[in-house]
């Protein structure tokens, strides 16, 4: 349930809106609210995140995610990996485009499309 790209998306998203609520991450994520609760809590204990209750606010339940220095250390981390996925994902949609376009001139299928 644990992964890095869940992880990943979780410090990003947090790094810029700390007080966002486990539900709000989970929406913007398109992840399950236990999913969210479940990584929340493993990048507590791996040290990444420090997590502070607003004790004086209004909502007794407001909570803001911090990222700790090692947070940072670890989504900087993550930001590479990710990016590094990513550009295989889209070398290989690039070969699979070039196929699929060579395949469709060959049968006269794309005298009428355009660019």
């Amino acid at each position: 349930m644990f992964d890095d790209i869940t992880s990943f998306g979780l410090l990003k998203t947090l790094e810029n809106n700390p007080s966002l609520s486990q539900r709000d991450l989970a929406k913007r994520l398109g992840i399950s609210l236990g999913k969210v609760n479940f990584c929340l809590n493993a990048l507590v204990e791996k040290g990444c995140l420090k997590v502070n209750n607003f004790r004086n606010s209004d909502n007794k339940l407001a909570y803001a995610y911090l990222l700790t220095p090692h947070g940072v250390e670890e989504r900087a981390r993550m930001t590479v990996l990710f990016l590094k996925f990513k550009m295989q994902e889209y070398e290989q949609l690039r070969v699979e485009i070039k196929e699929l376009k060579r395949e469709a001139e060959q049968k006269g299928l794309l005298e009428n499309v355009h660019e």
